[in-house]
């Protein structure tokens, strides 16, 4: 099978100064010095392999570059490395690092820094740690050559090495990778990608800055897809503008005063397509998959007959409406652990999402799954409207069926922060909050972090379900497409026993951009290849 078809088997204060005056760009004359953005949320967490947060993601994206990259066909392409030789049946594999890659303080990337780098990364990623179970060694010979001998072929490797999905594996300096990777990053972010960093003009909730790391070599050759490709940077200096206020971001965008709104909400898009100045599109064809994630370490949610009563009680329509209206073709419901129109997805098990609700039903379903009362620490973020309009449609469903509920609502920065306790609820830790994944984060068992069930070292929330893990095995093993649909349909009817979580349904953001920009690539946000034209 082609690596294709497994990887388809396998999503605050705006500041007052002026946009600034033309300046040449890496290797474009007359481009605009600065790009103003507004991010989907604040940048809490700088650490790319700490959090799962699509943020720091988009963040990590501007720092430090990979070794591979995805194209528009979710296809691995060599990005850093400049190609790989693939040997004795595919156990051994040899990738070489390009010329003339450099950090951030100018000394040169080495392949003992690529090696760190996986390292760290593979420590805290779902299909990370699959890669290293099966490398018997990885090892740097010399500064350019980086090697892997596995105990059997990995065709998962490459896209393994440059998934877009979270963490990446972003290649960072030695004296960074080498750190605990469940610790935040000490020191400089000393990056390895197109932008820089500028630490001391960040101001938490209100401002990120980034400035053109001249010294980047991008690939020579090739057109940029996604994270793929060569990286040319046509501005000096992009800062994110951090906007709680989604009406003054849709002003903010109007006017001139910023370029780039990540994502726009649902109510104002209509105004913002009848502005001629400004450009909506949907970048990503695998939509956003909305979830609320239960703590499965405390009480009440540490029971899977509470968690599965309810499931009768989410209306996927209800949160689709709160989050981006009631146009139906910007959502989907009906949708279970895998991205519809994907080749994993299923309608096994998903009656119990279907069936007609049933309020008063699920309400002696908890009384007998063994609820009797205790608190439900919902928390929410209020400044990431497409998160707090889920949190607010959760609340109500879960008030409704008699859960004792606390809610608890702050920035996303804290929620980010908070959800990373394993204490109890009482004691600073929560019971449930909701986020959403991109559609190509849960493609397939390898990738999809939200569903794995083994223990402590799987994602926020922390579930324990055994049979899930032995059917991902069963996933990686299977010989060809329809061997690995039949796993996943075993994984989404476990799932619809165990829940690890509630499937909130499917939508599609659009991002908005001033129509003087061109270059916007399809996929994440990111910043090379943009540039103003007028």
């Amino acid at each position: 099978m082609q690596r294709r078809q497994l990887l388809a088997g396998a999503g605050a204060a705006i500041g007052a100064s002026a946009i600034g005056t033309p300046a040449m760009g890496q290797g474009t004359a007359g481009a605009a010095r600065v790009l103003k953005f507004i991010p989907q949320a604040d940048l809490a967490v700088l650490d790319p392999i700490l959090t799962t947060a699509y943020v720091t993601r988009h963040h990590g994206y501007m720092v430090w570059d990979t070794l591979y990259g995805f194209d528009a066909d979710y296809k691995a392409q060599p990005q850093m490395v400049e190609g790989h030789t693939v040997e004795d049946e595919g156990r051994r594999v040899t990738m070489r690092l390009r010329e003339g890659l450099r950090f951030h303080n100018g000394e040169p990337v080495r392949a003992r820094d690529a090696v760190a780098s996986i390292r760290r990364w593979a420590a805290r990623d779902a299909l990370g740690q699959v890669l290293m179970t099966v490398t018997d060694e990885l090892a740097a010979p010399d500064d350019r050559t980086i090697v892997f001998r596995l105990k059997r072929a990995f065709p998962l490797l490459f896209e393994a090495l440059g998934k877009p999905s979270t963490p990446v594996c972003f290649i960072m300096p030695e004296s960074l990778a080498s750190q605990d990777p469940n610790q935040p990053l000490r020191g400089d972010l000393i990056g390895s990608g197109p932008f820089r960093f500028v630490a001391n003009e960040r101001v938490p909730g209100a401002r990120v800055v980034y400035t053109r790391f001249a010294e980047y070599v991008p690939r020579a050759e090739g057109t940029p897809s996604w994270t793929a490709g060569p990286k040319r940077t046509h501005f000096d200096r992009v800062e994110w503008h951090i906007t709680p206020d989604p009406a003054t971001a849709s002003a903010a965008l109007q006017n001139g005063e910023m370029d780039w709104w990540e994502q726009p909400t649902g109510d104002l898009q209509p105004v913002l397509r009848r502005n001629r100045n400004v450009v909506l599109e949907i970048p990503d064809p695998t939509g956003l998959m909305a979830i609320a994630r239960f703590n499965h370490l405390h009480p009440p949610f540490d029971k899977p007959a509470i968690r599965r009563a309810l499931l009768g009680a989410v209306n996927q329509a209800d949160f689709m409406t709160a989050v981006i209206g009631t146009d139906r073709s910007l959502w989907r419901e009906e949708v279970g652990f895998f991205p519809p129109g994907t080749p994993l997805a299923s309608d096994a098990g998903l009656q119990a999402l279907t069936s007609p609700r049933d309020v008063e039903k699920v309400r002696r379903d908890l009384a007998a799954a063994g609820y009797n009362g205790e608190r439900v620490v919902l928390i929410a973020a209020s400044d990431f409207p497409s998160l707090n309009a889920l949190a607010q449609v959760s609340n109500d469903m879960l008030r409704r069926v008699g859960m004792n509920v606390d809610y608890v609502s702050t920035d996303w920065g804290t929620v980010v922060q908070r959800r990373a306790s394993r204490e109890a609820p009482e004691r600073g830790g929560w019971s449930m909050f909701c986020t959403f994944w991109a559609g190509v984060d849960m493609f397939n068992p390898g990738v999809h972090q939200s569903l794995r069930g083994h223990g402590n070292a799987a994602w926020f929330g922390w579930p324990t379900i055994p049979r899930i893990e032995e059917l991902r095995q069963a996933w990686f093993d299977a010989p060809d497409l329809a061997a690995q649909q039949a796993v996943a349909k075993q994984i989404q009817e476990v799932a619809f026993q165990e829940v690890p979580y509630l499937p909130l349904g499917q939508y599609f953001q659009a991002t908005a951009y001033r129509r003087g920009l061109t270059g916007v690539l399809k996929g994440l946000p990111l910043f090379w290849n943009v540039q103003r034209t007028g």
